[in-house]
């Protein structure tokens, strides 16, 4: 009965692209966040569900495109589209020269799985309608699978582990809570953009929950990304005085509720000389920056690690760190790439909202810019602590940046822009003259 549930599932997927593409690109971010086909416990868990309907979005899109049907736009040129344009090619060069082919080879065709449906997401999502239901998919996504996490977390009194759906690049618990912060400011976007009000405390209540999640994945590192992306909502928040009973009170009830070897473990942060597992990590750092300095310019390639770390105490271990891993794996050219994509992101979405909110027509650009900078923060720091370098949701936010700075563009252009539902939106990206 699973079986058939999940098959169902893509069934239903695959129609909605042949549908409408743009809906298309939608279901595939269903695929990669919700999982179904993690849950199953015969074929349809090796099932490719993913190429499958990946394959009918493209048939959709040429279906249309030749009925002459196709909502298709490119966005406006953008810096950081040549720049991953240059960094999957680099890829490609530094796994045609990697220390192991045999485990290089099938990771680079992995990550370019995940860059492909990016340029359906350029091209296809282009309002700001669009942009809105594609990010509250992935959020809705996410969410269903925090609010059990969440609701495990405070039934067990915060003393089990969290962890993510099993088979999937988030099962770990430190790789799942990262997410569960990075999907915070998303929820909280949503939340702004709904005028629903039963919808806004069912959003507010999955907020605390994801937060819950958190905490009880029992991750160092994400504690850390948490603090800081809700100083920076705080930040970004105009009732700023509504907000601090709200976290007043829940540090106190989390206070009485965390049992006390989750406080022991926290506190390790401050004192990393003396825990093993910390000490492991900083081994492992210091091969990989060392590598990365004799091999600058092509690195080792994906899965160097399997080589690079053999002696180590313990045995061969991974990077535990995004930074570590591009540096390691594709050199310094292509870690300064990367670099550039993440942080000089989050500076021009500042950058965008500063401007925005500079002009009143342009309030929903503020929400968008700095809940998508909030979440690439929590991003940029729990990346310091797990091996997420090629995550979906990284490159997709960064896209999602692109296309956010195209329709401002288009905004500002339009001073009445076109009402639909309870959203206020342009309609496509402005027109090249």
């Amino acid at each position: 009965m699973r079986e058939l549930s999940i098959f169902l599932i893509l069934v239903a997927l695959v129609v909605l692209a042949l549908y409408r593409p743009w809906i298309g690109v939608m279901a595939l971010a269903v695929l990669s966040y919700l999982s179904p086909h993690s849950y199953a416990w015969g074929a349809m868990g090796s099932f490719p569900m993913y190429m499958v309907l990946f394959v009918a979005v493209m048939v959709s899109v040429m279906v249309h495109a030749y009925r002459g049907s196709l909502e298709f736009q490119w966005p406006p040129p953008d810096w950081r589209l040549f720049v991953l344009l240059g960094l999957w090619l680099y890829f490609l060069l530094t796994t045609y020269q990697a220390m192991s082919p045999r485990f290089a080879w099938p990771r680079f065709f992995e990550v370019s799985k995940v860059l492909a449906p990016l340029v359906l997401t350029l091209v296809l999502i282009n309002t700001r309608q669009k942009l809105f239901y594609l990010i509250v998919t992935i959020a809705a996504c996410i969410a269903l699978v925090t609010v059990k996490g969440g609701y495990w977390a405070l039934m067990t009194g915060f003393s089990d582990r969290v962890y993510g759906p099993a088979r999937t690049a988030f099962y770990d618990n430190n790789h799942f809570a990262v997410l569960v912060v990075m999907n915070i400011p998303l929820l909280l976007l949503w939340l702004r953009e709904t005028r629903q009000r039963a919808l806004r405390y069912v959003l507010m209540g999955v907020m605390a929950l994801s937060a819950c999640a958190a905490v009880s994945s029992w991750s160092r590192g994400a504690l850390l990304a948490l603090g800081v992306t809700v100083a920076l909502l705080w930040l970004g928040s105009r009732r700023k005085y509504l907000v601090v009973p709200i976290l007043a009170v829940s540090v106190v009830i989390a206070g009485g509720l965390l049992p006390e070897k989750w406080f022991h473990r926290m506190e390790t942060i401050a004192s990393f000389q003396q825990e093993d597992s910390a000490q492991g990590r900083l081994r492992v750092w210091k091969s990989g920056a060392e590598y990365a300095l004799k091999h600058p310019v092509l690195g080792g390639g994906f899965h160097a690690w399997r080589y690079v770390t053999a002696g180590q105490e313990g045995g061969r271990l991974d990077w535990h760190s995004a930074y570590v891993e591009m540096m390691a794996e594709h050199g310094l050219i292509a870690f300064g790439l990367w670099c550039a994509l993440l942080f000089g992101t989050i500076f021009g979405l500042s950058r965008l909202a500063w401007h925005a909110a500079r002009s009143p027509p342009l309030d929903w650009v503020v929400n968008y810019a700095t809940m998508l900078r909030a979440s690439l923060v929590a991003y940029a720091i729990g990346a310091a602590f797990v091996g997420i370098t090629y995550w979906d949701i990284l490159y997709q936010i960064i896209v999602f940046s692109i296309l956010l700075r195209a329709l401002s563009r288009g905004a500002a252009h339009e001073r009445e822009p076109a009402s639909v539902g309870n959203l206020d939106i342009p309609e496509t990206f402005p027109r090249a003259t």
